[in-house]
């Protein structure tokens, strides 16, 4: 038998809040001297009241910093959590070896924000671009008992041993994708997340590897549907 934490699964849980909730803003968790997590808590929360979380990764080679754009916004506007971890190395580990720090290191973080918020249950996304995808693809199913929504934008692979739960999925590509192509990535993937009867998105758009204002927003909706 796998080990169900070498496969990407992870350990959280939903629980009461038992520490003090962070202001309005833009938090570093405090968890990590190196590239730790950042917590975007809109003004509209109330930490009593059950409120959505999406957990946005990065692409290779990049930072909270250079994906928040893609979701911040529209976190303010429509009042979910938005949780950004950092790979340890330049990006996620199940694209380098396989799961191992990045895992560990997002239980703590989810926990975390557990701890000082009330999460809702229903309303739980991971999201990412290019790598980030590929690890939203891959944890998300991966950990579907968790995670209800999956937003990924020009993922090139999804490496899944264990699947759970029937999140419902929004996959976006570009059509012009020199770096991955949507022929061995975005369209294999539609396919067979269909034949599994997941609850699928799928959305095409006329443009190279990179994320988009629109399919965001639409991918925002998607979350608060």
């Amino acid at each position: 038998m796998i080990d169900p934490h070498l496969a990407g699964r992870l350990d959280f849980q939903h629980r009461l809040p038992t520490l003090a909730p962070l202001p309005p803003g833009r938090h570093p968790l405090g968890l990590f001297e190196q590239r730790d997590a950042l917590l975007v808590v809109p003004p509209q929360v109330d930490p009593r009241r059950p409120t959505p979380l999406m957990t946005l990764f990065h692409g290779g080679g990049g930072s909270a910093e250079k994906i928040l754009p893609m979701m911040e916004r529209r976190a303010l506007e429509r009042g979910f959590l938005l949780l950004v971890p950092q790979s340890l190395f330049p990006t996620w580990d199940i694209v380098i070896a396989g799961n191992g720090p990045d895992r560990e290191r997002l239980d703590r973080a989810l926990t975390e924000v557990a701890c000082r918020f009330m999460l809702d249950p229903s309303r739980m996304a991971f999201a990412g671009h290019s790598d980030g995808g590929s690890y939203t693809l891959s944890l998300g199913l991966t950990n579907g008992h968790i995670v209800t929504h999956m937003v990924v934008s020009s993922a090139g692979f999804m490496s899944v041993q264990l699947q759970a739960g029937a999140p419902r999925i929004f996959l976006s590509h570009g059509t012009r994708d020199e770096q991955i192509p949507i022929d061995r990535s975005a369209r294999v993937h539609a396919a067979r997340l269909r034949e599994a009867g997941y609850d699928l998105t799928y959305v095409e758009h006329d443009g190279p590897h990179a994320w988009r204002e629109d399919m965001a927003e639409r991918a925002a909706a998607f979350f608060g549907e």
